[in-house]
């Protein structure tokens, strides 16, 4: 780097001689800058309106404000600079803001500024934030990126995007050369994503000396972490918060939920105004307070004004309801959420209360039966911490567990507990872009690492060697599981690709079926149960998007009222929509075939099922004994079919396939297959690797799938001829070609 520079309210700083001021003096200083600054925004060279003084004026109130010189200084002399601060302390929106000033008084030689987020609404919300704060269009000086949506141009200073988004940024700029400053937010939720970006930004660190990391964090940052990134010590700014407000402490034992309840409605009959956040467990739970909470509001004195629950799921984020201005002081907004929700809240000025249980789910990935359990565990001590600043210094924090209660010190890393096939495939495309290696905080469970190895060589990603093969670099191109992807692939061999790339984009997105209140539970059953197809839940998934697209089609359809009629979400098959389209331009993109849409037809549905072979033929299941036990052939483990698949809602009476293939098994929730589609025994035989059917341990089921490969192939044979659209299907000996 020619030179460093600390850029400080239009004053430069280089390195070597910091500003000799101390923190009361810079702020005296910075104000006396801001009130004599020149008209003109530095960024886009126009003048500054009324809005940007009476912004910056509520900016300079923030916590983080008084650190900015410190901050500054930091940026110039190191490469690592981690910030701690809790919510609304001001550190996602004013740091990223900061940093772009640093670059921009180098002239961006080096880049520009990314700043990740965990969620993608919160990139959203910041983006439009910090842009209005910085006086700019968003879209062009300040952006966002985040799955299925981009704002932002190659000429943008400050982007926001979700850590993944910036990992598959990284597959075409494996070093980052965009930009100068990365900012990390975010990074004590130890996603996987985050902690594979922390451990490739030290490698990337070493070949670029010019970078800067910045790691914001809401909690005291864990030792391992900073001392993860270089042998001398990482500055550390701490920031000051208006601290919590009241805390109180009880003893629920089990029943949270139903005192967690009690607290709303004693909030809202005899508290001051303003919004609660209730931190419960499952989704069941938020669900179903959600509609106790709507059914107790309507019956609530006019006086008290208006109770307003609103779910928050974790991941699922929609735009949070605002008061019509009349309303304004009359509604009490409840939000219903869970872990990791506890930064989402950031800019919610109006929430003086928070109702916190204490506990969170988790899942745990077991890569022995390959499937997710689920524990329900206490909070981190940081956690707790962050709930409790969400009140404010004047709220109350209503703790539902004792106060003497032992809590765990640090959140526990998601890459020791979860499936990594998928980083580890993203992981083997970085070798080839020339990151060979990922310095992990903490190690991925060595299980957990050779099962997701061993997922890839059955799906040919790798090579002998161990390599990443031509077909794992074409399956880490699309924004897929690896398993996924394969299928994507096989059925541009078979001619089925529309309807897969529909099947891909519905399992991917949030499940688009809602489930409502009990009382119209039957009527949502009768309504999905309109789209069912008798092949499986695969092809119902493909008839409800085919209903959603003919009714934006129709020119007097209402597509919003539809899905509300058909206990549809609308956002869930938009985002469908957009990933559908995403897909098929990867798809072109690599020149890959693009088959004429052919749903209907026996020869199509024989194809899809092929394809979704291709992929999950580790899935497959049998039923032992006719009364819908299923016997899973991996690890020998026996579940039924869930309720809400078209097979489920049948019953054993009306008639079960014997096999089935399933996305998904839900093993400590409820034992259950989902998204299940009948196959044959010849079926699976034909599209599953050899190494992989003599690795399945014995069974009564792999005796008959080995019978059928031994006996079979005539009468298999014949079958296939039945099909005139497909003549050259006659060599059932030949394996699949993608394999």
């Amino acid at each position: 780097m020619a030179q460093d520079v600390c850029s400080l309210n239009g004053e430069d700083y280089f390195e070597g001689n910091p500003p000799c001021c101390s923190d009361s003096e810079a702020l005296s200083q910075g104000d006396k800058e801001y009130d004599d600054i020149l008209e003109l925004n530095q960024f886009d060279g126009l003048p500054y309106s009324s809005r940007f003084y009476s912004l910056l004026k509520e900016r300079k109130e923030l916590p983080v404000w008084r650190l900015k010189c410190e901050f500054m200084d930091m940026l110039a002399k190191g490469q690592f600079v981690v910030v701690s601060g809790f919510a609304k302390s001001g550190r996602s929106s004013q740091i990223p803001q900061w940093c772009a000033e640093f670059c921009l008084s180098v002239q961006f030689q080096h880049g520009m500024v990314v700043c990740t987020q965990i969620h993608s609404q919160q990139a959203v919300d910041l983006s439009l934030r910090v842009a209005d704060e910085m006086d700019v269009n968003i879209g062009h000086e300040v952006g966002y990126n985040i799955p299925l949506e981009t704002c932002c141009t190659h000429e943008t200073v400050l982007r926001y995007c979700t850590d993944d988004m910036l990992l598959r940024e990284m597959m075409s700029d494996p070093l980052l050369e965009r930009y100068g400053v990365v900012v990390v937010d975010q990074a004590h939720q130890r996603t996987v994503a985050t902690d594979v970006l922390q451990g490739l930004l030290k490698d990337i660190t070493l070949q670029r000396p010019e970078l800067r990391v910045v790691l914001l964090s809401a909690i005291e940052p864990d030792p391992k972490q900073l001392a993860h990134f270089t042998g001398s010590a990482v500055p550390v700014i701490h920031l000051d918060t208006l601290g919590a407000g009241e805390v109180l402490y009880s003893s629920t034992g089990d029943n949270y939920f139903c005192s967690a309840l009690r607290l709303v409605l004693e909030i809202h009959h005899s508290e001051a105004q303003g919004d609660v956040v209730v931190f419960l467990v499952t989704t069941q739970e938020i669900d179903l307070a959600h509609g106790i909470l709507c059914h107790e509001g309507q019956n609530l004195p006019a006086n008290l004004g208006e109770l307003l629950p609103v779910t928050v799921h974790p991941g699922q984020h929609a735009n949070l309801p605002i008061p019509r201005e009349e309303e304004t002081g009359r509604t009490r907004r409840v939000f219903l959420t869970s872990s990791p929700n506890e930064d989402f809240f950031w800019a919610v000025s109006s929430i003086s209360f928070v109702i916190d249980a204490g506990l969170e789910r988790r899942h745990v990935y077991n890569p022995r039966i390959r499937t997710n359990s689920v524990i329900i565990q206490p909070i981190s001590m940081g956690q707790t911490e962050c709930r409790k600043q969400l009140a404010g210094p004047t709220g109350k924090c209503f703790c539902l567990y004792p106060k003497e209660r032992q809590l765990p010190t640090e959140i526990c890393p998601r890459i020791v507990e979860s499936d990594i096939t998928s980083t580890v495939l993203f992981l083997k495309r970085m070798e080839i872009a020339g990151l060979g290696h990922c310095d992990f905080i903490d190690r991925p469970d060595p299980g957990g690492l050779m099962q997701a190895l061993e997922e890839l060589d059955y799906l040919a990603a790798l090579d002998n060697d161990g390599n990443l093969s031509e077909m794992g670099i074409i399956m880490s191109e699309f924004p897929l599981e690896p398993q996924m992807a394969k299928t994507l692939l096989a059925s541009c061999e078979f001619d089925c690709v529309s309807e897969v790339v529909i099947i891909a984009a519905m399992l991917t997105v949030p499940t688009c079926l809602m489930v409502p209140p009990v009382e119209l539970k039957p009527e949502a059953t009768q309504c999905h149960m309109k789209f069912q197809h008798p092949d499986g839940d695969h092809f119902t998934l493909i008839n409800i998007y085919k209903a959603f697209k003919q009714c934006q089609h129709d020119p007097y359809g209402n597509e919003e009222k539809w899905c509300q009629d058909f206990f549809l979400n609308h956002t869930a098959l938009q985002m469908v929509d957009a990933l559908c389209a995403e897909l098929t331009d990867t798809l072109k993109r690599i020149e890959l075939p693009i088959s004429v849409p052919a749903f209907g037809s026996r020869s199509n549905t024989i194809n899809i099922k092929r394809a979704l072979l291709a992929g999950f033929f580790m899935q497959v299941a049998r039923d032992v004994d006719g009364s819908g036990n299923y016997f899973i052939l991996t690890h020998k483990h026996v579940a039924q079919i869930h309720p809400l698949s078209g097979y489920g809602a049948k019953g054993p009476k009306l008639g079960l396939p014997e096999w089935v293939l399933f996305h998904e098994h839900t093993f400590s929730e409820d034992n259950c297959l989902r998204t299940v589609t009948q196959i044959t025994p010849e079926e699976f035989i034909q599209m599953t690797p050899q190494y992989f059917f003599c690795n399945l341990p014995s069974s009564e089921s792999k005796d008959i799938l080995q019978n059928t490969l031994s006996h079979g192939a005539s009468q298999y044979r014949k079958e296939k001829h039945k099909v005139q659209e497909e003549p050259q299907e006659d060599q059932t000996s030949e394996r699949c070609v993608i394999q």
